[in-house]
C-alpha cells in the first residue's frame, strides 16, 4: 500500500542506531515510527539517525513522532538527528523551524560521526 511506512532498524556501536525510513511518515504509520524509537532506545541505543531520503511525505504527525523521538532519546542521555532528508522533509521542517532544533546531516555517515 502507498500508505505503508518500512522501517529498517541497523543498530551501530557506541549506542548509535540508524533507522531508516522508506514511503510516508503521517498520521497513518507514526505508531510504527514510535514504537521503533522507543525500542531502540530500550536496547541501549539512544542515540539515532533518523535516514529520510525515501520518505516522500510526512505530516503534523510526523512532525510529533520525530520530535517524541528526540525527547526519549535526550531523556536517555542520546539524541535524534536527521540524515539525509528529502527534499519535501527538508522543506516541512524549514518551514516549520524544526531545522533549528533537530540537527539536520546530509547523509549517515557525518552524522555518525557527529555523535563522536
Amino acid at each position: 500500500m502507498p500508505n505503508d511506512l518500512s522501517i529498517v532498524f541497523n543498530p551501530q556501536a557506541n549506542g548509535v542506531a540508524v533507522v531508516r525510513f522508506t514511503g510516508r511518515l503521517d498520521f497513518t504509520s507514526v505508531t510504527g515510527a514510535r514504537d521503533q524509537f522507543a525500542s531502540a532506545i530500550a536496547d541501549g541505543h539512544p542515540k539515532l539517525i533518523v535516514d529520510l531520503g525515501d520518505v516522500g511525505f510526512v505530516d503534523s504527525a510526523g512532525l510529533g513522532s520525530l520530535i517524541g523521538g528526540m525527547r526519549a532519546a535526550r531523556q536517555a542521555g542520546g539524541d535524534l538527528r536527521i540524515a539525509n532528508p528529502s527534499e519535501q522533509s527538508r522543506m516541512l521542517l524549514s518551514l516549520t523551524s524544526l531545522d533549528q532544533v533537530l540537527r539536520i546531516h546530509s547523509n549517515i555517515e557525518e552524522a555518525v560521526s557527529g555523535f563522536s
